[in-house]
This record gives structure tokens, C-alpha cells and sequence, in this order.
């Protein structure tokens, strides 16, 4: 089952939260393609941002976007030009007032899309797959990882037959609700063809605040 699913799908509601806020009536499928829009502009724009997520909220007939990156300063730009470049661009885009926020992702070893994404970079500039996947792995580890995975598909080294290489290394509990798990997907565009890149982070546990309380009642009772 954890092979088969979206490890975020998997767990929203349990211990993960929607990274879109909003709720709507008969124009909900207007409202989805304004989303995809948005996050299709962001991810074109802000190459250089390493964006990790973006998030989206409609509270009282506004738009707030809330970017998280490993690089703010690439976004915000000298005086904030980039920012208010990028925000007038995206009010295009929707037609609505755009309230834009930046906030910094300070262990970008540890985002999944951001580690995918730097090995896409080293694929696409010829370094060897391995060499990457290897140096990745080293430096998620190094970050205070639990656990990683990456899977490499496609015409690797040139090959002429698609395949797939994994390294592994750490825990992975993919079955466990409870489990902190970072999961990106980015694609390598070589002069051989694509090349997909799936990463997996396991970062520890999230203990919710039932189960704090549970323990903590436990406890309380074997005291006394």
C-alpha cells in the first residue's frame, strides 16, 4: 500500500494539512484551474528560488500565496523588485489581488523537491547519475535524516532501454501514518530524454497532541 500511494495523499488529515486552503460552490473547477495556473507560473518564474511549496488561501475574497524557498533573498531582489515583479504577473494571471509572502525553508537538505530537484540539475549538466544520487544521499544523512530514498527512471547514461536505479539508505516506514516523510518528483530534460527523479525523506515521527495526552495520562496514573 505505501509502494501504491502519494505518501502526502496518504496522510492528509492525519498528520499533514492541504496546501490549499479554500472552499467554493458551482465555480470549484474554475478555482482548481486558477490554482494549477498560479503554481505552473511560480514554478516557471522562480527557477532560481528553489521553491520547496507554495501554498494557497481565499479568505474573504483575497488571494494569499505563501512561498516557501531555500533561496528568499533570489526572490525578494534588491529592494523587493522581484517580489513585486513576480505578484503584478500572478494578478494577471487570476484577475484578483495577490497577497504575496516568502518565507525561508532553512534545511533545504531535508525538503525532498529541493534535493530531486538539485539532482535533475547535475543529470541535466552531465554529471553522472550515480556520482549525484551518492552525493544526495550523503548530504541528506549529514542533515539529520532518518532515512532516504531515490529512484532514477529513464534512459540512464544514454542507454538505449529505459530502466531504473534506487539507492537506499536508513529507514523508510511508508506504511506508518505517524511518520514524517518528504516526497518529490522532478524531471531531468537530457539530450537522451527525460529522466525521472523520485526522492523520499524520513524525517522522524510527528507525535500528535492526543497521543501527548494519552502518554501523559498514562504516566499520571502509574504515579499515582
Amino acid at each position: 500500500m505505501g509502494q501504491k500511494v502519494h505518501p502526502y495523499g496518504f496522510r492528509l488529515g492525519v498528520t499533514y494539512d492541504w496546501h490549499a486552503k479554500w472552499y467554493a460552490g458551482k465555480n470549484y473547477a474554475q478555482l482548481l484551474q486558477d490554482d494549477l495556473k498560479l503554481r505552473r507560473a511560480v514554478e516557471q518564474k522562480c527557477l532560481g528560488g528553489d521553491i520547496a511549496r507554495l501554498e494557497i488561501e481565499r479568505p474573504g475574497g483575497e488571494l494569499c500565496l505563501t512561498l516557501y524557498s531555500a533561496r528568499p533573498g533570489v526572490l525578494i531582489g534588491k529592494g523587493g523588485r522581484n517580489v513585486e515583479i513576480l505578484r503584478e504577473e500572478l494578478e494577471k494571471i487570476s484577475g484578483e489581488r495577490v497577497r504575496l509572502t516568502i518565507r525561508e525553508v532553512r534545511q533545504p537538505e531535508l525538503e525532498a523537491c529541493l534535493v530531486a530537484r538539485s539532482i535533475a540539475v547535475r543529470i541535466e549538466n552531465r554529471i553522472p547519475f550515480r556520482r549525484a544520487m551518492k552525493q544526495a544521499v550523503f548530504r541528506t544523512m549529514q542533515a539529520g535524516a532518518k532515512g532516504i530514498k531515490i529512484r532514477c527512471a529513464g534512459r540512464l547514461g544514454g542507454r538505449e532501454i529505459a530502466r531504473s536505479e534506487t539507492f537506499h539508505q536508513g529507514q523508510m516506514p511508508l506504511h506508518k501514518l505517524c511518520a514524517d516523510i518528504s516526497y518529490g518528483l522532478v524531471e531531468a530534460h537530457t539530450a537522451m530524454g527525460c529522466i525521472g527523479v523520485k526522492v523520499w525523506i524520513y524525517k522522524g515521527d510527528i507525535v500528535s497532541r492526543k497521543t501527548e495526552e494519552i502518554s501523559v495520562t498514562t504516566e499520571a496514573s502509574e504515579v499515582s
